[in-house]
């Protein structure tokens, strides 16, 4: 059976089109992988706490101690997962606090990743990520280009964690009024529809 991680980050909890079409990814991936399991972490309404002084003092001593349960958790999940689906508004050119938090929690070494004596070795291979990235203006390509630290992070660090089959759904200029928020919403509509036929079981 396959498992979805469904990865929520939005503050805007009513018009967020990351939200809207991350729930849209989820739906079609559902359909196509029919009796998947779906796991969903919405950092908004239920908020992964930041590093705290406690945590660092053992993560590296004491794996299985009480400071980090919530870290092994959420690792877990990672870990059950076969396909992550990660929303990502863009937030002063990079991620929502609260997902860049999750990401520390889930960045434990002999867990998620390890280090041989060539360096770094991601640990989550085989895993797919769907990133389902907000943004309201125009950063894949021209002069904004150079400060996008979004989708380039998050690629770096699944990257990092072994996951290197990326997708990326951009719903961009959502800022520059209602007609171009439509357009890259049906864009990205109808590029779930090509995602649904590549991840099908």
């Amino acid at each position: 059976m396959t498992t979805i991680l469904h990865i929520a980050s939005s503050s805007n909890l009513h018009t967020s089109v990351s939200r809207e079409i991350g729930q849209a990814t989820v739906d079609e991936l559902q359909r196509a992988h029919k009796g998947a399991k779906v796991i969903t972490r919405d950092l908004v309404q239920n908020p992964v706490p930041h590093l705290t002084p406690a945590f660092v003092d053992v993560m590296y001593t004491n794996p299985d101690a009480p400071e980090l349960a919530l870290s092994r958790e959420l690792v877990g999940e990672v870990l059950a997962s076969d396909i992550l689906v990660i929303e990502a508004p863009m937030y002063n050119f990079s991620l929502p606090s609260v997902l860049k938090a999750w990401i520390d929690h889930i960045a434990r070494k002999g867990l998620t990743f390890n280090y041989s004596a060539v360096g770094p070795e991601g640990l989550l291979k085989g895993k797919k990520a769907i990133l389902v990235l907000g943004r309201g203006g125009i950063y894949s390509s021209g002069p904004l280009q150079a400060i996008e630290h979004q989708e380039s992070y998050l690629r770096a660090v699944l990257g990092f964690f072994g996951i290197t089959d990326i997708e990326t759904l951009a719903i961009e200029g959502v800022g520059y009024g209602p007609e171009k928020r439509a357009e890259s919403l049906a864009a990205a509509k109808a590029k779930i529809q090509t995602l649904e036929a590549r991840h099908a079981a």
